[in-house]
């Protein structure tokens, strides 16, 4: 496969990273402007996604449009995975080459809440988004926005478009916070099936249906307010 045809499938919009829609086009564009480079525009939609779009983790999950982009964008908020689809997305929309990247971490700084939720500090199939610019590859991180770093006592996350951004290994008061395990995969699009059956292993059927029915029950509304609960040091 040459080259350009292989990164063919990085531009393209799919029916979950849908590039092409209205609302992600307008937002990229304005957003990003029309004279800078690509990676002065790649930092902007970054930096946008990662601080006007609101961390939360306990947000809807378990049916495609969840992750998909224009979603996103409207809800204002989700965890790492669909704020890495709209970050994909936004980049496809103008001319850059991007594709979701995942791994398995360990959050050593999360709340007691979330790990009571989850039943583990591992978190699997944690999502950033890998970005094409001049010549290579580089990882972009937006998950956790600028006002939930400050509280965690961790630098927001910077991105200067040549460099990995992924999660410092320790806080401002050297205490653990974010330990990569193992790095698992790059998409074109958002493996949804695959992230479900991944997360039904680690976190057990019976957990995952009853956040599905919660869900359900709720009509998709979050399940708490993660940016009011307290930090748990490990």
């Amino acid at each position: 496969m040459s080259l350009d045809r292989d990164f063919e499938q990085y531009l393209k919009p799919t029916r979950i990273i849908d590039s092409d829609f209205p609302a992600i086009v307008e937002y990229g564009k304005r957003i990003a402007g029309e004279s800078n480079t690509p990676v002065e525009q790649a930092v902007r939609l970054y930096l946008a996604v990662r601080d006007n779009i609101r961390y939360d983790p306990y947000a809807p999950f378990y049916l495609p449009e969840h992750y998909q982009a224009s979603y996103v964008l409207k809800r204002g908020r989700s965890f790492c995975i669909p704020k890495a689809s709209l970050l994909c997305a936004l980049a496809r929309s103008r001319g850059i080459p991007a594709r979701i990247g995942f791994a398995t971490v360990r959050n050593h700084l999360a709340t007691k809440q979330l790990i009571d939720y989850l039943g583990s500090d591992v978190f699997v199939y944690h999502a950033f988004t890998e970005l094409h610019l001049e010549g290579k590859w580089v990882k972009a991180t937006p998950a956790f926005n600028r006002e939930l770093c400050e509280k965690h006592k961790v630098p927001p996350l910077e991105f200067n478009g040549r460099e990995d951004s992924l999660f410092h290994p320790f806080n401002s008061k050297n205490q653990k916070f974010m330990e990569y395990i193992e790095y698992t995969g790059t998409y074109a699009d958002i493996p949804v099936c695959e992230i479900l059956s991944a997360w039904r292993k680690t976190y057990g059927e019976d957990r995952i249906e009853n956040w599905i029915k919660t869900f359900e029950e709720r009509e998709c509304e979050s399940l708490a307010d993660f940016e009011s609960e307290d930090v748990l040091k490990t």
